[in-house]
């Protein structure tokens, strides 16, 4: 099989029999029922039969401190066999930088299996609200609905608010996104900062299509195929320095939906588990799975994510200096 065209055959073989009749854990740093977990139930109901041995995948869901205390636990104590894999959000790479003081990993040292998709982030607000265009937001202000902070509905604007003067006025507290856009709809808010395209696209279907919802803005750092004409809010950067503080926290959009192993994972196992991550991408079964939720499949390799995170761990100090301001991070 060209699966293990990557693998010598003694190694294949190896792999194959300490994986055979084992269960691999998916261990999700959020909660049941989020895109998260859909994500990699898809993935688990798939992965393993392309893993040689063919052993089986659970999903756990551990969501404490949005998946920090999951990524702590498997960094220091594994299991580091190739058994948990994992599934953390997308700000887990930055958060050494922004939160070292509860963050006791080093990202690099993570083994990044992949990510099933790069996904925009955008900002939309509702029909009648004052700002209707990324023109608009530098001089009136946007009242937006917000989780928590360390979210990039909160981070985000905060972060453009200090580096490129946009006027997002921010009220957290939402216990969900489906509850923002209520408050938006009764016009308790105005608009969102910076929700996943693909959550937008499911929960805002009907609203987008009456046009009572516009997307004015994107992060990220390049524009997305899928939004050819939405402005990208790192093009208002001024000065490379504003864009790299930019930077940092919008490569998260670029990780997308990674899964990682905690480090010492033998080398052989990496090599096939990545492999089988590939594969799984191009499975017909779990494409089919990732339409039925909505998921646009773009994704990226072990190597690639583990660049992005390596880039992202070689932000200067004074970049993270000021990241860490904007954000009122101590």
């Amino acid at each position: 099989m060209t699966l293990f065209c990557a693998i010598a055959p003694a190694d294949a073989d190896d792999v194959a029999s300490f994986y055979r009749g084992k269960e691999i854990r998916f261990i999700v740093g959020s909660a049941p029922g989020g895109t998260y977990d859909l994500i990699a139930r898809a993935v688990a109901r798939h992965m393993g039969a392309h893993i040689p041995g063919s052993p089986s995948i659970i999903v756990q869901n551990q969501p404490t401190a949005g998946g920090m205390v999951m990524t702590n636990q498997l960094y220091a104590l594994g299991p580091k066999d190739g058994t948990a894999v994992g599934v953390p959000l997308n700000g887990i790479p930055a958060a050494p930088l922004l939160k070292p003081n509860f963050a006791h990993y080093d990202a690099g040292k993570l083994i990044w299996l992949g990510s099933t998709t790069r996904e925009p982030y955008v900002a939309y607000v509702w029909h009648t609200a004052p700002v209707q265009s990324l023109a608009d937001l530098l001089t009136k202000q946007l009242v937006v609905g917000a989780t928590t902070p360390g979210s990039t509905m909160v981070d985000f604007p905060q972060l453009t608010n200090a580096v490129l003067g946009t006027k997002f006025k921010i009220v957290p507290g939402y216990g969900s996104t489906p509850l923002m856009n209520e408050a938006m709809e009764r016009g308790e808010t105005q608009g969102v900062a910076a929700l996943g395209w693909e959550a937008v696209k499911a929960q805002l279907s009907h609203f987008l299509a009456d046009k009572e919802v516009k997307v004015i803005a994107q992060f990220g750092l390049q524009r997305s195929a899928t939004l050819p004409e939405v402005p990208l809010m790192i093009d208002l950067a001024k000065s490379p320095a504003d864009r790299q503080a930019l930077a940092m926290l919008f490569s998260r959009t670029e990780i997308g939906r990674p899964l990682f192993l905690p480090p010492e994972v033998p080398a052989d196992r990496v090599e096939a588990l990545r492999r089988a991550f590939d594969a799984t991408m191009k499975d017909e079964g779990f494409l089919a799975d990732a339409k039925k939720i909505g998921l646009d499949i773009d994704p990226l390799t072990g190597e690639e994510v583990q660049k992005l995170v390596a880039n992202l761990a070689d932000t200067p100090p004074d970049t993270v200096a000021r990241v860490r301001a904007a954000l009122n991070e101590k």
